[in-house]
C-alpha cells in the first residue's frame, strides 16, 4: 500500500504503536505528570474517571500526520538507506532538532515545571523512535 513512495500501512502500524506507547508512558507517569502540570485527575460523580475522547482523537490524528511526515523526511535518506537503523536515527534526530527544542522553549516561557518537560520529552522521544523504527523496518 504505497502512496508517493510511502508505505500507508507502515505509517499506520506506526502511528498505532506509537499511540499505545503513549498510554502506556503516561499510564506509568499520570500521577507525576499531574503533579508537574498543575492539574488533578479528572472524576465522575459516580467515582470513577471521567474520560473525554477528543484529545485522544486528536493524539491519534497528530501521530498519524506524524508518521506519514516521518516518513517522507525518511525517504529523502536515499534508495537503499531506508531501514530499521537510519528510521530510529531519523526519530531521535527530528526529536532533537524540532520536538525537544520546542518543548524547552515553551515551557521555558510558560513557566512549567522541569519535571513537565522531562515526562514529555521523553513521551515525544519514544513516539519518534518508534515511528521511525516502523518505518525504516518496512523500508517505505
Amino acid at each position: 500500500m504505497d502512496f508517493a513512495g510511502i508505505n500507508l500501512l507502515a505509517v499506520l502500524i506506526a502511528a498505532i504503536g506509537s499511540f499505545l506507547f503513549g498510554g502506556v508512558w503516561y499510564g506509568i507517569f499520570s500521577r507525576q505528570w499531574l503533579a508537574a502540570a498543575g492539574l488533578q485527575a479528572p472524576v465522575s460523580k459516580g467515582g470513577g474517571w471521567q474520560t473525554n475522547a477528543v484529545p485522544f482523537i486528536v493524539a491519534f490524528a497528530a501521530q498519524l500526520l506524524m508518521a506519514y511526515v516521518l516518513a517522507g523526511v525518511i525517504g529523502h535518506l536515499g534508495a537503499g538507506k531506508v531501514n530499521l537503523r537510519n528510521g530510529i536515527l531519523s526519530g531521535a534526530f527530528v526529536w532533537a532538532g524540532f520536538v525537544m527544542t520546542s518543548l524547552l522553549v515553551n515551557h521555558t516561557f510558560q513557566g512549567a515545571k522541569r519535571a513537565l518537560t522531562i515526562i514529555d520529552g521523553g513521551h515525544w522521544l519514544g513516539v519518534l523512535v518508534i515511528q521511525g523504527a516502523a518505518i525504516g523496518a518496512a523500508g517505505i
